[in-house]
């Protein structure tokens, strides 16, 4: 949404200074660009560009709802659910073997095969009678969902027949 207001504020730019040249041009003489004015475009042009690509490629396709500690429930497992503009979040729920440990995401990737898996990792140094809480939004989630630790811990949906 954001590129699209930028795109909207660059065409209107250009309209608004198509119409106005004609009246500048009046009063300044017409001067040739030198070869130093010519690479100088150029070079702002790539510089322009490579920054739209840049953050378009550099954006994350996950982020953090809510980090925190909870009480320990009696399964370990994720639970999916569906927020807002059709984004998916994964609540993961821990139970007492977690207790005292901070978690966080390691990667959200999404494979060749179409898979997506979540890797976390734990650490030391959270609250000692609570486990941690983590709620993750993600733009799409493509079966089957993988959610593993960085030790290869694998949890499994809340409610399978697997837990």
């Amino acid at each position: 949404m954001g590129y699209l207001f930028i795109a909207g504020g660059f065409f209107t730019s250009s309209v608004i200074g198509t119409l106005l040249l004609p009246l500048l041009t009046r009063r300044i003489e017409s001067k040739q660009l030198s070869k130093r004015d010519k690479v100088s475009l150029m070079i702002l042009l790539i510089v322009f560009f490579a920054t739209i690509g840049f953050f378009t490629l550099s954006e994350k396709n996950y982020w953090i709802i809510e980090h925190t500690s909870a009480a320990p429930v009696e399964t370990d497992g994720y639970r999916i659910s569906t927020i807002s503009e059709g984004n998916k979040e994964v609540t993961l729920l821990l139970g007492e073997k977690y207790l005292g440990k901070e978690i966080e995401v390691e990667n959200v990737d999404l494979n060749e095969s179409g898979s997506t898996e979540i890797t976390l990792k734990f650490v030391e140094g959270g609250n000692d009678d609570k486990v941690p809480y983590i709620q993750i939004g993600i733009k799409e989630i493509n079966e089957p969902l993988k959610v593993q630790t960085t030790d290869g811990v694998i949890f499994n949906p809340i409610g399978s027949p697997r837990n």
